[in-house]
């Protein structure tokens, strides 16, 4: 069964080591261009995170 189209982008929280991680829709990373270990910077933006492209 699809989940509908406001249910694809709720993730969960999960433990990884020490830390936490949330998964990402492969549709936005490929939108995005974005690849696997490609490095991002996570900023809190009011209520939530805003996830950028890493710049060196």
């Amino acid at each position: 069964m699809r989940r509908k189209v406001e249910e694809q982008n709720v993730r969960k929280i999960y433990r990884h080591g020490d830390s936490r991680a949330v998964t990402l829709p492969a549709e936005i990373l490929r939108e995005l261009g974005w690849r696997d270990n490609q490095k991002v910077v996570a900023k809190k933006y009011g209520k939530g995170i805003l996830i950028t492209d890493w710049e060196e």
